[in-house]
């Protein structure tokens, strides 16, 4: 369950930035960029930033 949202709120920050980057101000990509590298590292170290974030408030594993 936790993947889905983890899944979900990436590609909602990735679709939101790039939209903010051609709407608003190109610099907005690096958050993009970050979102991506977050993502890699969680794939390499198997930790999630994001996922102890939701385990705290409540979202059941």
């Amino acid at each position: 369950m936790i993947n889905r949202y983890i899944t979900g709120i990436a590609g909602t920050f990735i679709l939101l930035s790039v939209i903010l980057a051609v709407t608003i101000n190109i610099n907005w990509l690096w958050f993009t960029g970050f979102v991506g590298l977050n993502l890699l590292q969680s794939s390499i170290t198997k930790w999630c930033l994001m996922g102890d974030i939701l385990k705290q408030i409540g979202v059941k594993d």
